[in-house]
């Protein structure tokens, strides 16, 4: 049995064997151009595939002119003349119009995707370089804190200190500032720890602090048990510390409070009484706390600072899990 295609001008099966390999031919190459010329199975599959579906869209169309024209085989059958603009139908101009809006159709469903997907990763690629802008501006603060001229000399000054006064004072000392300047190294090219991680390195940054301020300042860390394994940007605490003692007087007489606890929606939350001081450069000491606070709103999870208190300043932290760290 012979099959016998949709004959709409006897000239569509001749039409159909140039255009649609040509067609196929260069769909193929603006839609796949290194997968398909990447080896000769590709070639073959993506040309085959891409031919027999054409072929289908353009029996189809055929098939549905060849309807057209048996039902309304006459000319004055349908308003085929329009004598107002002298307009004459034509059978074979009116078969290439057919198929050159198939053609068209088709090329804008790829255009108006493609333009969708390019914006699409145009976001993306903005969102990740935010990211990454942040992460490298992070790590660089974390390279001047550990520079820091100031920090490294009020370290090494109380160090030379109590060497004349209490050797094993000073070899204490010593041993909690390395494990300082070790941790800032070590997390140089982390993006998160563990709290339980980053506690430990408060304890060895409160020991240096206590060392030089003594009992005018005062840390009280409170932390749930299950909170200890979430994770946080490394030196999310020291710079947060380290803002709080820089914008405030502390004395004996006036101490300085800082409390550091967990809350049962999985924030931290870090509190210091506020005593002002006078401060020269105000946008040095607020840098450190900013970049944090950029830093966690780039990756969807906002840093609250709550400064409407006249005597207590709230700073509220997220912990992440590691289903969140991983992605």
């Amino acid at each position: 049995m012979k099959l016998q295609l949709p004959q709409y001008n006897g000239k569509d099966n001749l039409v159909m064997a140039i255009v649609v390999p040509l067609f196929g031919f260069v769909f193929n190459i603006v839609n796949f151009p290194v997968q398909y010329f990447s080896d000769l199975f590709h070639f073959i599959v993506f040309t085959v595939l891409s031919i027999f579906y054409f072929c289908i869209y353009f029996i189809i169309c055929g098939g549905i002119a060849v309807v057209f024209k048996n039902a309304f085989p006459l000319e004055k059958d349908l308003p085929k003349r329009l004598p107002w603009f002298n307009y004459t139908y034509n059978e074979k101009i009116f078969l290439w119009n057919y198929f050159s809006l198939g053609i068209i159709n088709i090329f804008l469903i790829f255009l108006m995707e493609g333009i969708r997907r390019y914006n699409d990763w145009k976001e993306n690629m903005k969102e990740t370089e935010k990211l990454d802008a942040a992460y490298r501006q992070s790590r660089l603060n974390a390279l001047k804190s550990q520079v820091n001229p100031h920090f490294l000399f009020n370290s090494l000054n109380t160090l030379s200190g109590l060497i004349q006064e209490d050797e094993e004072r000073a070899e204490a000392f010593l041993n909690e500032m390395s494990k300082v300047y070790r941790y800032m190294l070590r997390t140089d090219e982390e993006q998160f720890v563990t709290l339980d991680t980053e506690l430990k390195f408060v304890q060895s940054y409160q020991h240096l602090l206590s060392t030089r301020y003594g009992d005018a300042l005062r840390l009280h860390v409170q932390v749930q048990d299950e909170h200890a394994g979430l994770y946080i940007a490394p030196l999310t605490l020291q710079v947060i510390i380290e803002n709080a003692f820089t914008q405030n007087v502390l004395s004996k007489a006036r101490p300085l409070f800082i409390t550091i606890q967990s809350s049962a929606n999985g924030h931290l939350l870090i509190q210091n009484n506020i005593q002002l001081k006078q401060v020269k450069d105000v946008l040095d000491t607020e840098a450190g706390l900013d970049n944090l606070v950029k830093k966690y709103a780039l990756m969807g999870m906002p840093v609250k600072v709550d400064d409407t208190q006249s005597e207590i300043r709230t700073i509220s932290i997220p912990l992440l899990k590691q289903e969140e760290v991983a992605a």
